[in-house]
């Protein structure tokens, strides 16, 4: 059902079967309205959407037994797979809805919908908790009706809504209780009202504590339509994410751009080259009728959209998703702090391949934390050595460090002594595994470093050197003179090998 091809942190590219073909993921899945939709399926599929996401409650009142004897996707024209939602929507918009939950399941089933979900009681953000546990129980019996009343058959991937929002302990014993029940595909429910607010360090939190329940099943986010939250969405684990952002923003005249969006009127210059943009002028859009310029904007929200996904994608095969997902970070404060919960999240080193082609960068501060240095700092803690005496030499611009002139000059002089260099990032690095990734495959700046910025150097330093009876440091910046001090180590600080 759900084929791993690429990872790169908690975010994986994969292929989801379905009963009308195949979904690659991550995928953003746009919303479409199965009786008033402005934007044709036939142009989604055209752009390449392999998935859609319509409402079946709608239809249901819309279209009632047409719909049964048509189909889902003879409804709304077209021929690709289809996710159905059942009106939790609504029940958030209106408190309840006029049908089942067992009953809905079976429209769902008789539609053929390829990926439905269960009749679901959202619990929104800013719910006090005994409230929202009310709402996560009455979800839960809805969901195992909905599996009974269609039974095992139905050839469909049913998806099980994860309620709990702020609620980090009843988002798990949701997605736990789910799991349980056998469901396929996990939906997170309720980030709407978060990315309003641009609460997306609670959004982190939020899918942080279903994907540590349900590591493995693919993951689908609700309402997730914003350019700023699909690269921290699919780098924490999310496969697909649905909206219908591009056209509500549209007509309210706002144009998604791939750091955030901006309102029509306060555009100078169309700097975007999407068939849209490159079609008209800013003159032309403004002169417009309303109904056609929105529409002419919903197109270009869902190039938009659609690239931003795309470049997500390329950034886990080149093995830089760490990289784009800080970058894209700086486009918001708000990013930003959700961005630095990513120094804590142990998941991520799960999917972050052993070895990378290219490179890593490291940056700043919040670059020691990522995965690969991480992973190779773990290496260091059990790397062994008989030696008594340690000289630590900053590190070389050429990889690996046993490859260096300083390097060979000092083990000619020194054939007894345990020889490392470091790095603010990676920690002390062993000459003999100075050639294990990524300590042979970095760049980083060379600014200034504060030391108080890199407690995982100390960390590192303090295990490492403390088990050498002598110790020497080559050529200490400030940084390695703090960094001695403050490990409480006493350490020969000398200009060069010469002094030794």
């Amino acid at each position: 059902m759900f084929e791993l091809r690429h990872s790169d942190l908690a975010a994986r590219i994969g292929r989801l079967q379905t009963l009308h073909g195949s979904v690659e993921t991550p995928a953003f899945v746009p919303v479409v309205h199965p009786v008033r939709q402005t934007v044709s399926t036939q142009f989604l599929k055209k752009m390449g959407f392999e998935l859609v996401i319509t409402n079946a409650y709608i239809t249901l009142r819309h279209y009632g037994d047409e719909a049964r004897r048509r189909g889902i996707h003879d409804i709304i024209n077209y021929d690709g797979a289809v996710m159905t939602d059942s009106g939790g929507y609504q029940v958030l918009e209106y408190g309840s809805v006029e049908v089942e939950p067992a009953m809905m399941a079976q429209f769902e089933n008789d539609i053929k919908s390829d990926i439905p979900i269960p009749l679901d009681r959202p619990t929104g953000y800013g719910l006090e908790y005994e409230k929202a546990k009310e709402y996560v129980a009455i979800t839960l019996k809805n969901s195992l009706e909905s599996l009974r009343a269609i039974g095992s058959n139905s050839g469909a991937i049913w998806v099980a809504p994860v309620q709990g929002a702020e609620h980090f302990d009843l988002v798990e014993h949701s997605a736990r209780e789910l799991d349980t029940m056998g469901f396929e595909m996990m939906a997170l429910g309720s980030p709407v009202e978060l990315m309003e607010a641009y609460e997306f360090a609670m959004l982190a939190r939020m899918i942080i504590s279903a994907k540590k329940v349900i590591p493995a099943k693919p993951i689908h986010l609700f309402g997730a339509g914003h350019p700023l939250t699909i690269p921290l969405a699919i780098a924490l684990g999310c496969d697909t994410f649905d909206s219908a952002s591009y056209m509500l923003y549209a007509k309210d005249n706002r144009y998604m751009t791939p750091n955030g969006t901006v309102r029509l009127d306060e555009l100078a210059y169309l700097s975007c080259q999407c068939p849209v943009c490159s079609s008209h002028t800013m003159q032309e859009l403004h002169k417009m009728e309303m109904d056609k310029r929105t529409i002419e904007i919903a197109k270009h929200n869902l190039y938009i959209l659609k690239a931003e996904v795309e470049a997500v994608k390329q950034a886990i095969v080149d093995g830089r998703l760490w990289e784009y997902v800080m970058q894209k970070a700086r486009a918001h404060p708000k990013l930003m702090e959700a961005a630095q919960i990513f120094k804590d999240v142990e998941m991520l080193e799960d999917g972050t391949p052993l070895f990378k082609e290219r490179a890593i960068f490291f940056y700043d501060p919040i670059d020691q934390h990522r995965p690969e240095a991480k992973r190779f700092r773990k290496t260091v803690a059990k790397f062994k050595s008989s030696k008594k005496k340690l000289i630590l030499c900053p590190e070389d611009e050429i990889h690996p460090f046993y490859s260096t002139t300083s390097y060979k000059n000092i083990v000619k002089k020194f054939p007894d002594v345990q020889v490392c260099s470091y790095s603010p990032f990676l920690g002390i690095i062993p000459a003999e595994i100075s050639d294990v990734f990524p300590a042979s495959h970095n760049l980083a700046t060379r600014s200034c470093y504060r030391l108080e910025d890199y407690p995982t150097f100390i960390e590192s330093l303090k295990s490492f050197a403390g088990r050498f009876e002598e110790i020497a440091v080559i050529a200490p910046d400030d940084f390695m003179k703090q960094a001695t001090k403050a490990a409480r180590l006493n350490a020969r600080l000398v200009d060069d090998i010469s002094a030794l």
